[in-house]
C-alpha cells in the first residue's frame, strides 16, 4: 500500500543554538484508513512531529511528503486542506458565536456556496452528534461537547488527514471516550486518517498502530499488542500501560495464571468472564 504521509530523515530543531535536537532522523510512513498514535514522555517530539506533518515547521532537514507532493513553500497551503488538526484547548480554535457558525467558519474562508454550507455544516454536526446544540454558544459546552465541536469543523472540511494533538488530554474520562468514539467512527465511515498524539495509554491502545518517540527519535513503531506487551520497557521510559495490562500485571503478581499475550480492554473482559464461568 502506497503511503499518504511520508518522513524521510527528518531533523528539527528550535533554535540553532540548542544542544539538542527536537527531531532526529524520523523516517516514518502512514498509510490512508490507519489510525497512528504517537506516544512518549513530554519533550520527546510528539507535538513536533504533528507540526512537522502539518508544515507548521520546516525541518532543517529531511524530506515531508504528503499525498505525493513535497512538503515546501509552492504546497504548503494545498498540503494543509488535506489534513485537519483538533488542538488540545477547543477554545483556542473558537471563532464564531454559535456552534453551528463556528463550523461554517472554515467553509466561508473556501469560499462555499451558502447552500451547499448550510448542508456541510447539519452533516457534520449530525456526525459528532451536536445537532441539537447547534444554536448553543461554544464556551457553554463542556469539554467534551467543545472538543466534538472542534472535530465537526476540521470534518466539514473533508481532509483526508486528521491529527489530534492532545485533544483529549483537558478532559475527563466520559469526554475522553466520547471524543475517541467520535473519531473512530469518523474515520469507520469515511476511511480518514488519524493520527493521534497522546499521553493517554488507552486511547493509544485504540490505534492500530503505535509510535514510541523517545529523545525526538522513533524508538518502537508497531501494532499495540506489538508495543504494549513490552510493558517493562516503557515503564522504565515513564510511561504508563492500558489498563487491562496493568490489571494482567497485578493478577500475575497475586500468583494468578493470566494470558502472557496482550489483550485489548474487550479481550480482558471477555477472558474474565469465560474464566469466572469455568470455575
Amino acid at each position: 500500500m502506497k503511503p499518504i504521509i511520508e518522513l524521510s530523515k527528518v531533523n528539527f530543531k528550535y533554535q540553532e543554538d540548542d544542544e539538542r535536537q527536537a527531531l532526529t532522523d524520523v523516517s516514518l510512513n502512514v498509510y490512508e484508513g490507519e489510525w497512528l498514535a504517537v506516544i512518549g514522555h513530554n519533550g520527546s517530539g510528539k507535538s513536533t512531529l504533528a507540526k512537522t506533518i502539518n508544515g507548521l515547521i520546516v525541518p532543517s532537514s529531511g524530506d515531508v511528503v504528503v499525498e505525493g507532493l513535497p512538503m515546501n513553500e509552492e504546497n504548503v497551503w494545498n498540503i494543509r486542506k488535506k489534513i485537519g488538526m483538533v488542538f488540545q484547548n477547543p477554545d483556542n480554535q473558537f471563532v464564531g458565536s454559535t456552534v453551528e457558525d463556528d463550523v461554517a467558519f472554515g467553509l466561508e474562508n473556501h469560499g462555499i456556496p451558502r447552500e451547499d454550507m448550510l448542508r456541510i455544516v447539519k452533516e457534520s454536526l449530525e456526525k459528532v452528534r451536536m445537532t441539537d446544540f447547534a444554536k448553543k454558544e461554544p464556551v457553554r459546552l463542556s469539554g467534551g461537547q467543545k472538543q466534538r465541536v472542534a472535530i465537526a469543523g476540521v470534518v466539514a472540511l473533508s481532509p483526508d488527514v486528521i491529527i489530534l494533538d492532545e485533544a483529549t488530554s483537558m478532559l475527563d474520562p466520559e469526554g475522553r471516550m466520547e471524543v475517541i468514539k467520535t473519531i473512530q467512527e469518523i474515520r469507520d465511515e469515511k476511511n480518514i486518517t488519524v493520527i493521534s498524539i497522546t499521553h493517554d495509554i488507552d486511547e493509544a491502545a485504540n490505534a492500530t498502530r503505535v509510535l514510541v518517540m523517545r529523545e525526538g527519535r522513533v524508538f518502537k513503531d508497531g501494532l499495540p499488542e506489538e508495543i504494549f506487551s513490552a510493558g517493562q520497557d516503557l515503564i522504565e521510559m515513564g510511561l504508563d500501560l492500558p489498563f487491562p495490562e496493568k490489571l494482567k500485571m497485578e493478577m500475575r503478581a497475586q500468583g494468578m495464571d493470566v494470558p502472557a499475550d496482550y489483550m485489548s480492554e474487550e479481550r480482558m473482559v471477555e477472558w474474565l468472564w469465560t474464566s469466572a464461568l469455568n470455575k
